[in-house]
């Protein structure tokens, strides 16, 4: 059997990022994939991913954020490739909003964290959000939480770059072949694919929708599968778009359970990318639909409409990904309860990617028995009343 020191399996944000952390250390380690990465299939896709340095989800969040902003730029050295842009980042709330992100009071545990952590913020009223960014309509009783550094990055890339590192630093990336299974032994791990078997003394398993299968029906209610949409509609003029002119957004609507948030028109194309996020129905990524309904572009379309000026009604282009979510939208980094040489690694919960770098890094020291850059504790699976 070929013999490594850390197998990874997914090839993701976390997986690439693992990968390409370990492989700079010198250490020997080999990544699977089923599918070739960046792809479609998973999570790790989309154009963009919101990124925030102030967390609403957990201050324990904010460090890692932090880290991961230092992080791109140092892969942007190293590749030359453009994953991060700090446009600015608006979250828009209310006293009564419907809508609530990932976990309550996601608004004023924003603004703790930003004042905690010394982060650059602006408190807005519905008059200063009208003034700068007339496109969005928002009501005399919303208000705004505005962050400079906050921005987006870009999945694919993020993801392309971190394992073209690796592969440059000696990892052995295998692209299109699905493991199977793992059983743990006391001095290794050996792991099953469809095109072989092999040995290591760690592994890492960051298979996002795929993990719940891949763990077995234990841990299926730990982890959830929900298939989310992501929209691109026209613009009737991309100037008051363009990055320089709009932030990306995070909104708490009064009138919908279901929030809106959204990006700048980015790479001159005419057309944001806008989104919701829904939590109703589970699904595996081997039975979801991963076709946009006709439906579903005029349920998005009618969303958008009270709230956004300059849209137009033609969706350009509609995509579906996955979240793995847990109970408490918070992540797992932990050795599974049956074997310390096995790492778990499902951080997502539909806020992960903006913090991938940074937590690929903590999965290298784990993997290599060193103390982690941050405190691990809040991640664990053993600590969580579920």
């Amino acid at each position: 059997m070929p013999e490594f020191d850390v197998a990874i399996v997914g090839l993701g944000a976390m997986g690439a990022a693992a990968a390409y952390q370990l492989a700079k250390r010198g250490v020997r380690v080999i990544g699977f994939d089923r599918h070739h990465p960046p792809h479609t299939l998973g999570s790790s896709h989309g154009e963009t991913r919101v990124t925030r340095l102030a967390i609403g989800e957990g201050d324990h969040l904010t460090p890692l954020v932090m880290r991961s902003h230092k992080l791109w730029r140092e892969i942007e050295r190293e590749t030359g490739a453009s994953l991060l842009s700090e446009v600015g980042g608006l979250i828009v709330s209310s006293h009564s909003n419907a809508a609530v992100t990932h976990v309550a009071g996601f608004f004023q545990k924003t603004v703790a964290a930003a004042e905690r952590f010394g982060i650059a913020h602006e408190l807005l009223t519905a008059a200063n959000i009208r003034a700068r960014w007339p496109q969005l309509k928002v009501r005399d009783d919303e208000f705004g939480y505005f962050e400079p550094s906050a921005g987006f990055v870009r999945p694919e890339e993020c993801v392309r770059a971190q394992l073209a590192l690796a592969q440059k630093n000696g990892a052995d990336v295998r692209a299109n072949e699905t493991v199977l299974g793992f059983e743990p032994a006391p001095d290794c791990v050996r792991i099953t694919s469809d095109k072989g078997t092999y040995s290591a003394g760690k592994l890492i398993v960051a298979a996002g929708p795929w993990l719940p299968q891949l763990l077995g029906a234990r841990y299926m209610r730990v982890f959830k599968i929900y298939r989310q949409v992501q929209f691109w509609f026209e613009l009737h003029d991309i100037a008051p778009f363009r990055p320089e002119r709009f932030p990306i957004f995070i909104w708490e609507l009064q009138n919908s359970k279901q929030g809106l948030y959204g990006f700048p028109a980015i790479d001159g194309v005419r057309a944001i990318k806008v989104a919701s996020e829904q939590f109703e129905s589970t699904t595996t990524p081997d039975t979801v639909n991963r076709e946009v309904s006709t439906e579903e572009i005029a349920a998005m379309r009618a969303l958008i409409a009270p709230h956004l000026e300059g849209v137009g009604p033609h969706c350009v282009k509609a995509t579906t990904c996955l979240y793995t979510v847990t109970p408490d939208f918070g992540f797992v980094i932990d050795t599974h309860p049956d074997s310390k040489r096995v790492i778990l690694a499902s951080p997502c919960s539909g806020h992960g990617f903006k913090h991938s770098p940074a937590i690929g890094e903590a999965l290298a020291d784990l993997a290599l028995g060193q103390p982690p850059r941050f405190d691990l504790a809040p991640f664990r699976l053993s600590s969580r009343a579920w």
